[in-house]
């Protein structure tokens, strides 16, 4: 993540360093640029504010008569800011209300889904966070108490029941950052190793969860899915 690249980068200006989930690490003062990164880190870009746009983009065309839409996020975690703007501009576009729902707890899911429900949105998205991750299983769980149909930032809540999960293969990002430390084993700077952005990405769809919802998937979103849970 940005805070655990950072934190070891304060550490160390010396030893090599492979980083595998940093969303924008040109933005956070990680590396000069994704060509030359100087210093000694490289690896991957995750780049999240865009994923979670087009999530936005996905579960609007799954239910294309959403209006408007709850975001929750971890409100301590200062680097979902980008994603929030992100998500922000493309609801615009899209004409769909965003319904902020921060969360500074274990004990805050509940209340906050509550508060955001009277607003009425038609769908949710998370954004990814080690703190949401952990809970997983109680944020899938309160979206089918509020019958919210849910787009989600990594797999295992899809693994627990969740509607949707887009991203980057994460499976396949940790798998190619062995390529960077073969690299720098034989002798290449951290410097001179561009950083790379994601290439495969996973679109998973969980039936059970769509008809538990009454929902309908759409012919032209299943047919893009790369996993569907029957």
């Amino acid at each position: 993540s940005p805070a655990a690249t950072r934190a070891a980068k304060d550490a160390t200006r010396t030893i090599p360093i492979v980083m595998v989930l940093v969303a924008d690490p040109v933005g956070y003062g990680i590396v000069n640029s994704y060509a030359r990164p100087g210093g000694n880190v490289t690896g991957f870009a995750f780049l999240l504010p865009e994923i979670s746009g087009k999530r936005l983009d996905l579960l609007r065309e799954t239910i294309p008569k959403l209006s408007r839409v709850a975001v929750l996020w971890n409100a301590a975690n200062l680097d979902r800011k980008g994603e929030l703007k992100e998500v922000q501009a493309v609801a615009n576009a899209l004409k769909v209300a965003v319904e902020k729902v921060p969360v500074h707890g274990p004990t805050d899911f509940d209340h906050a889904l509550s508060v955001a429900m009277k607003s009425r949105p038609g769908g949710l998205i998370t954004l990814d966070d080690p703190f949401t991750i952990v809970h997983s299983k109680q944020i899938v769980d309160l979206a089918a108490r509020h019958r919210l149909p849910a787009i989600y930032a990594v797999k295992p809540f899809v693994d627990v029941g969740g509607l949707m999960y887009y991203g980057p293969d994460r499976f396949d990002q940790n798998r190619r950052a062995g390529v960077f430390v073969d690299k720098i084993l034989k002798g290449t700077r951290p410097a001179d190793i561009p950083v790379e952005r994601p290439t495969k990405f996973e679109l998973i769809i969980n039936m059970k969860t769509a008809k538990a919802l009454g929902l309908n998937i759409p012919r032209s979103v299943l047919l893009r899915a790369d996993q569907v849970i029957q």
